[in-house]
């Protein structure tokens, strides 16, 4: 079930005593062993901020300063320079707050993202980043903590998501291409999940839309190596193929230097446009046409949405936690 948008709302100290029928006081008292209340009525208490999830709030407990806030930034590929450019926009964002940032680098593997949140999660204030495990191991793991997924939906009440709509995004790069007179245009899709991306189904609604097929795909690692190999495998199926629309920067790159060392020259044979709007792929030779992401406003928005959780502010909802992208031209395509 897809979040409803009203966002999450974390468990305070009022929830647990009208839950255990006793004074907010009573509750504070029992959290903090204090020698003056019954042992039954402290253990009821415990019971039930267990029971609820509750984690008491530093800032309530008055023992931390707002610029000794820790939080877990967790990034699955730091080597990705998409993942590094969205880590260093939420490092400024929260160094501007005073806060201190911890990254974590789960190498897009599970059983390191586990690891990593048994971890942090007696050491930091909230975790904020890409996360694949399941939401029940998720809430489970992270003890009541402020969770802020990115690029992924959420139905756990206390977690919040900021969301990539690159949709429109990848509607105006296949527009643009037919317009350029391409009507074979394939895909190198992400290889690293057994289905296919939500990238890919924007890819296969925007050509729909032009009346052409989308059948022409191939999937690849995310690396230039990824995107060098995945476009020999696409053009060695679909010889026709004349313009092309990338997962990411990256393997763009990897479709830009293949292209060139099978002859095909980049745009006049083949047109190729990526997605996340790196700064690399203005460097690289032609600069690749991007369907780009504002990382800055990507990292900033997740620190904001972190601060108003651990603050009991109104968190952002809707179309507030929304990221787009548009399309920016350059000489690939």
């Amino acid at each position: 079930m897809a979040s409803t948008g009203t966002g999450p709302r974390r468990v305070t100290i009022d929830d647990v005593a009208r839950s255990a029928g006793v004074s907010r006081q009573t509750v504070s008292r029992a959290l903090n062993d204090k020698d003056d209340i019954g042992v039954s009525t402290k253990q009821r208490v415990l019971d039930t901020a267990l029971a609820l999830g509750y984690r008491p709030s530093r800032f309530a407990r008055g023992l931390v300063r707002q610029d000794t806030i820790s939080v877990g930034l967790v990034i699955p590929d730091l080597l990705n320079p998409f993942f590094t450019e969205v880590a260093a926009a939420a490092l400024d964002a929260a160094r501007a707050r005073g806060w201190h940032v911890v990254v974590y680098d789960t190498g897009d593997r599970m059983e390191e993202e586990r690891g990593t949140l048994e971890v942090i999660a007696s050491q930091v204030d909230a975790v904020v980043g890409y996360l694949s495990l399941p939401e029940d191991e998720i809430d489970k793991l992270t003890r009541g903590l402020p969770v802020v997924l990115i690029d992924r939906e959420h139905s756990a009440e206390r977690f919040s998501s900021i969301r990539i709509d690159g949709e429109a995004g990848v509607h105006a790069a296949i527009r643009h291409l037919v317009e350029s007179g391409h009507s074979r245009i394939g895909m190198l899709d992400h290889a690293g999940r057994s289905e296919p991306s939500v990238r890919h189904e924007w890819f296969v609604g925007a050509m729909s839309a032009c009346g052409l097929d989308a059948g022409a795909v191939s999937r690849a690692d995310q690396s230039v190596e990824g995107g060098e190999s995945a476009l020999r495998e696409l053009l060695a199926a679909h010889p026709d193929v004349t313009a092309l629309f990338t997962f990411n920067d990256i393997i763009g790159i990897g479709a830009l230097r293949a292209a060139r060392r099978l002859g095909r020259e980049v745009p006049r044979d083949l047109s190729v446009i990526g997605f996340d709007g790196l700064r690399l792929g203005a460097l690289v030779e032609p600069p690749l046409s991007t369907v780009s992401l504002d990382t800055l406003g990507l990292g900033a928005l997740a620190v904001e949405q972190t601060a108003r959780l651990l603050t009991g502010s109104s968190p952002l909802t809707g179309d507030e936690l929304v990221v787009g992208a548009e399309l920016r031209l350059r000489e690939s395509a």
